[in-house]
């Protein structure tokens, strides 16, 4: 797969061009925006204890913010150097200091009182640590005492008992790999990640449609394509750098759209703080806007494509790319004939686009050569999204937007590395290099010398739910090993996932900082491991970024703060496995980073030139720079598929809302500001259109209460430009809305999107007596500020 290199870093357009400013008023003056110069400051300032090491970190290692891949101060995208504050606001987490002895021991009630936002700030995890049953605080303990321990608790379990988890905090290929041989190594398959939760629709969609779950295209393609659509995604706020790419498209003629139901300011305008022009006088970023509701981009694409078929009968060709069609693509007649079966009606009442809206854009992509369709939570957090995504592909199909220059599928990554994770094996449904199927079992066993448990693990949401089983269930999970990651809020449900969390028997946390998921009971211990940094792994590592671009990062001393005890993550996995299997641990024993790389370029073939990275700036791009190159596609016959789909069903009914949920100046749960620099909406803010508020009679600023059968969410309305009956919550603050155990049907992550109710306050309150609610409204009414 793959023939054409990336060509690597070309220069930006250096002519200001003031049709894309803003604003001639230097530096956005007087206007709500991001303040990127004085937070540069204040985090200086932050690591000022420490500042000779985060310089190195900045200036050698690969960004373990976003995944666009930068590293050091540079890209394969534009030369010259690029920084942002999602990278800055990271970058205390590598640089301070332990936590003071007072505060680790400190009595759990007294942790109890700090946000995860405030045990954050207080430090790193300075030794392994215990808090066993009835303990009022924790104690140290070696690091031989905490991992014979977690063993001796293994080898008493079934493996269909125990789970491990790995988010996207900086972690590395390296870590992912061992961790997942080792979870399989022990008997088990309940492993699974972070980038699952995200972007496992967009995997197991593209695989259907053209057999590789990965970005097709680079970031260079955005540059001078006809068109460049952002779905369900805010790359400003998630991935800043990206604003500089947006910007040298726009100066090469590319059109950029936004297809999501609130107008995000950050995609409209943004002061990109690198770019000397953009710092000055901002730029625009969109060129328009499609305020599709929630839930119904299937049905917006139905209606793309359903005018495209209607061009088609005018006149053959005007619409479609037959050539294309003919040659690489399956499925051309049960589509039409499933799009053409929908009514106008049906599709506006569920996009909430009107007719003429969706002409205009079907239209203007009939008459583009080329197109990138980036996309991100917005299509993947839904109980369907492996059809959303499939849509997106479907257009792609229709008019060739593959395999070549300024074409392409992108699902856009938000954090570093986190396209590595499957492809290193850390998930339930795959092994190194495939799925998890016979012939793939077969191979890896071949290559691992062992033999490899063969029933399906569980996701993550059902390990959770597994907890609570009854005692003598086979699956019933009893100890959970955490790299990273707080379920408390990121999964839906809190109430219950605490109730999960305190019924294991064992708890690891093997992390850099204690969160709120860290400080809850457990029936016999909580085991905390301090973690190594991506930049003090032996050895360095390497990550993956959204564009399959492979980057190794050096590992970098003089860390000044440096945890004396903290270990690589890949190591303490290795030493797991010796203690509960020490008769066949040479299996899985590994001295270096370097020998992992060895073993990761025969295990998935994609990586082999993995092995070869071994500097600062060595970096590799698995597949060449397109996929699917020429049209022919990574599936048995070498075509793409079209995918039909019915128009979802919601469930709404007349007067209720639909709310998703949203990220504020935050990086995953961790949240850096309590006011959103780009619309000034506070945490407990719940973004509405001004028009369902006057149906209403709420008022802006006004208390409100969004409520279902799962939950209660009090907050003050805000008023901003969204689509009629949507809603916005930020996350994790509004996961009390979700109920549990509601997974997407192919790739299982949770849905974020939940019908609701609003009344004003007051009105609600006076009658809090419906009995299902009275509870969680008094819970809330102590911790949320209303």
């Amino acid at each position: 797969m793959g023939k054409t290199q990336h060509q690597g870093p070309i220069k930006a357009t250096k002519i200001p061009q003031p049709k894309h400013w803003v604003s001639p008023i230097p530096f956005g003056l007087g206007k709500v925006k991001p303040q990127h110069f004085r937070d540069t400051m204040k985090i200086a300032i932050e690591n000022s204890d420490n500042l000779g090491y985060a310089t190195k970190i900045l200036t050698k290692g690969v960004c373990d913010g976003c995944a666009l891949g930068v590293s050091g101060l540079f890209d394969q995208t534009l030369k010259g150097p690029h920084i942002c504050t999602t990278r800055l606001n990271v970058l205390r987490l590598n640089t301070m200091p332990a936590l003071k002895e007072e505060v680790v021991h400190a009595d759990i009630d007294e942790l109890r009182k700090y946000s995860s936002t405030e045990l954050r700030k207080l430090g790193r995890i300075p030794y392994p640590l215990i808090r066993r049953k009835g303990e009022r605080k924790f104690s140290r303990i070696t690091w031989d005492e905490a991992m014979d321990l977690i063993a001796n608790k293994m080898k008493e379990l079934d493996p269909k008992q125990y789970a491990f988890y790995l988010t996207s905090r900086g972690i590395t290929n390296e870590s992912y790999y061992i961790a997942g041989k080792v979870a399989r190594f022990l008997g088990t398959n309940n492993i699974d990640n972070a980038s699952r939760i995200c972007h496992s629709p967009s995997k197991t969609a593209l695989k259907r449609s053209i057999g590789v779950g990965a970005s097709t295209a680079n970031y260079q393609d955005w540059f001078g394509t006809d068109v460049l659509m952002f779905w369900g995604s805010v790359a400003s706020n998630s991935s800043p750098v990206s604003t500089k790419y947006m910007l040298e498209a726009k100066k090469r003629g590319t059109k950029i759209i936004v297809v999501n139901p609130y107008s995000e300011p950050a995609m409209e305008k943004y002061w990109i703080p690198s770019n000397l022009e953009s710092a000055l006088f901002g730029t625009k970023i969109a060129d328009d806007f499609y305020q599709v509701n929630i839930g119904g981009d299937i049905a917006f694409i139905h209606g793309i494509m359903k005018h495209w078929f209607k061009m088609e009968e005018n006149q053959y060709g005007s619409a479609i790319n037959h050539e294309f069609v003919n040659e690489h693509v399956n499925g051309y007649e049960e589509l039409k004939l499933k799009v053409q079966e929908q009514s106008w009606d049906e599709i506006i009442k569920s996009s909430g686009v009107p007719y003429e809206r969706i002409v205009e854009l079907s239209e203007l992509l009939a008459k583009s050569k080329n197109a990138v369709f980036a996309w991100a939570l917005g299509l993947t957090m839904h109980s369907f999204a492996t059809d959303n995504i499939s849509q997106v592909a479907n257009l792609a199909l229709l008019r060739g937007f593959l395999g070549r220059e300024n074409n392409g599928l992108m699902p856009f990554r938000g954090h570093s590395s986190v396209q590595g994770s499957g492809e290193m094996g850390a998930d339930p449904f795959v092994l190194p290099g495939s799925n998890f199927d016979e012939e793939n079992i077969k191979r890896m066993e071949e290559i691992w010398g062992f033999k490899l448990p063969k029933w399906q693990g569980d996701i993550v949401g059902v390990t959770l739910e597994n907890i609570v089983l009854p005692e003598d269930h086979e699956r019933k999970i009893k100890l959970y090993y955490l790299s990273g990651g707080n379920f408390l809020e990121t999964m839906p449900d809190p109430e219950f996932v605490e109730k999960a969390l305190s019924e294991l028997e064992i708890r690891v946390h093997q992390d850099i900082i204690l969160n709120t998921s860290t400080l809850v009971d457990a029936k016999e211990a909580v085991i905390v491991l301090p973690a190594k940094t991506r930049y003090e792994q032996e050895g360095g590592g390497t990550s993956t970024s959204t564009e399959r671009m492979v980057y190794f990062s050096p590992e970098i001393k003089g860390n000044k703060n440096e945890i004396k005890e903290a270990r690589s993550e890949w190591r303490i996995y290795i030493d797991l496995a010796k203690r509960v299997k020490p008769d066949k641990a040479h299996l899985v024993d590994f001295k270096t980073g370097q020998e992992i790389r060895n073993e990761i370029a025969i295990a998935n073939r994609d990586y082999d030139g993995i092995q070869h990275l071994k500097d600062q700036g060595d970096v590799f791009q698995w597949g060449g720079a397109w996929l699917c190159e020429e049209g022919i596609c990574p599936t048995p016959d070498g075509k793409g598929n079209l995918v039909a789909v019915d128009i979802p069903d919601l469930g709404k009914k007349e007067g209720q809302f639909i709310v998703t949920s949203r990220r504020g100046k935050q990086f995953n749960s961790m949240v850096y500001k309590e006011t959103d620099p780009f619309n000034n909406a506070e945490r407990y803010d719940v973004l509405m259109n001004a028009d369902d508020a006057g149906t209403l009679s709420i008022t802006e600023g006004e208390g409100i209460v969004v409520y279902n059968g799962f939950g209660v969410f009090q907050g003050r309305a805000k008023f901003v430009d969204i689509a009629k009956g949507n809603l916005e919550v930020h996350f994790p603050e509004g996961n009390f809305l979700l109920p549990r155990g509601r997974y997407e049907k192919y790739a299982g992550i949770p849905d974020y999107n939940i019908t609701v109710s609003v009344e004003k306050a007051d009105r609600f309150n006076a009658r809090k007596d419906i009995q299902y609610l009275e509870k969680r409204v008094e819970d809330l009414e102590i911790d949320t500020p209303v």
